[in-house]
């Protein structure tokens, strides 16, 4: 018997702020939670699998028109005609209250019910699965608290959208233990709602697939589903399958040993051509972060858009490879500057430590902070490695970076 689970596709997904990115391959990024789940459904037809459990956040809030559910219901179509069931339940972002447009779905689809937990067997497979939906975005209650213990004459699954005991970088909802779910007695647990795939114990197995289709910088690396095949009642192996479209990646690039610009340029060309050739064949949208002490650090800064444009233009001579970001984060050799420069950064590491002398700069900024776009400052505020220009931590960073340049300008300028 096998199972194919996934969770939070996030069908349609808007992608806030993606406009703001020149030469964005908008149309193929915006597409790509839609062919990953179609994807998903090749996966089920071509493994043949006997059931397909979702475990949440099919869609991402309130379809922007009909398309969105026309879609789902002809994917779940294509599953019909191969005669596999789906099992789903709803999340945070699909909630009942969070998605007032509805559809009939075809036959082979159960959503399980939002008001208590419910069972639905599967005589033919020997087989129960045992979910509840939300009813509401907000799920504080620890719903599998309250899910009946197992059918020992069944294979038993628990479908759940949960947090878990915690998981950074994700909102609580219907938060619960691992000793909980053990004390259910099923031997798989289908858990959604974490984007990174986990598998948090194998007795019995709780897995989160993590999310089908990486969006953006913060869900990098490969996505998916999970194939569960069972023999006799026992768990034989659980594969993930990689089912997306896009791959995002953060590359962290070292370059304290580069002794020139084109040092630095040919180890990006080498770790963005290591990228591409792991994607195979996917569409990377790369991060680049320069990092260490090289000895060019002051020619780096210098020539730091002309760096920032070399790396984009790796991007824009191959079609499976865009550049999302360019950062330039080197440090200098030396601690010591002597002259103008280390006055300079003397004074801006008092502005750091004084609550007060901070304060004052950042007042400056406000109005200006004020007038970024909702869609800058809530991306920042979520970036993995990015930090709100609101806090007083951006403001820190802004500050090194300001010195840093400002010295790689002097030092220009001496050697004139």
């Amino acid at each position: 018997m096998k199972i194919l689970h996934a969770a939070d596709l996030h069908i349609d997904s808007p992608l806030r702020g993606l406009a703001r990115y020149e030469g964005a391959p908008t149309d193929e990024i915006r597409g790509a939670t839609r062919k990953a789940v179609e994807n998903l459904v090749d996966a089920a037809v071509s493994n043949a699998v006997d059931l397909v459990i979702i475990a949440g956040d099919i869609f991402d809030g309130e379809w922007k028109d009909y398309g969105t559910g026309l879609f789902w219901v002809k994917q779940l179509a294509r599953l019909r005609d191969e005669e596999i069931p789906v099992v789903i339940v709803a999340g945070n972002h699909d909630a009942a209250s969070e998605i007032t447009k509805r559809l009939t779905l075809p036959p082979n689809v159960t959503q399980l019910a939002s008001s208590s937990p419910q069972v639905h067997r599967f005589d033919d497979l020997d087989l129960a699965v045992i979910g509840q939906s939300y009813a509401k975005r907000v799920v504080t209650d620890d719903l599998a608290a309250k899910f009946p213990e197992a059918d020992h004459g069944l294979f038993n699954i628990g479908l759940l959208h949960t947090s878990l005991d915690g998981r950074p970088g994700h909102a609580t909802y219907s938060p619960t233990s691992v000793d909980t779910l053990r004390g259910r007695g099923y031997q798989y647990w289908a858990l959604g709602h974490i984007h990174q795939r986990e598998v948090v114990s194998e007795e019995p197995w709780i897995v989160f697939p993590g999310n089908l289709q990486g969006r953006h910088i913060r869900e990098t690396g490969p996505k998916g589903a999970s194939l569960v095949t069972i023999e006799r009642g026992e768990i034989e192996s659980v594969e993930n399958l990689e089912l997306d479209v896009v791959r995002w990646v953060n590359c962290h690039i070292e370059v304290s040993n580069a002794n020139t610009f084109e040092d630095v340029l040919s180890q990006v060309s080498e770790e963005l051509e290591t990228s591409t050739e792991s994607a195979y064949g996917r569409l990377v949208a790369a991060r680049v972060e320069i990092i260490g002490r090289p000895p060019i650090h002051n020619d780096l800064w210098r020539r730091s858009l002309e760096l920032d444009m070399e790396i984009r233009a790796f991007g824009a001579a191959r079609n499976d490879l865009w550049i999302e970001k360019v950062k330039l984060n080197t440090r200098r050799t030396s601690e010591v500057d002597g002259g103008l420069i280390e006055s300079i950064r003397s004074r801006a590491k008092r502005i750091q430590d004084d609550p007060e002398e901070l304060a004052i700069v950042e007042s400056l900024f406000a109005d200006l902070r004020n007038k970024l776009p909702q869609e800058i400052k809530i991306s920042d505020q979520n970036d993995v490695d990015e930090l709100a220009p609101s806090s007083s931590d951006h403001l820190k960073a802004t500050l090194d970076s300001a010195v840093d340049l400002i010295a790689a300008l002097l030092g220009e300028t001496e050697a004139l």
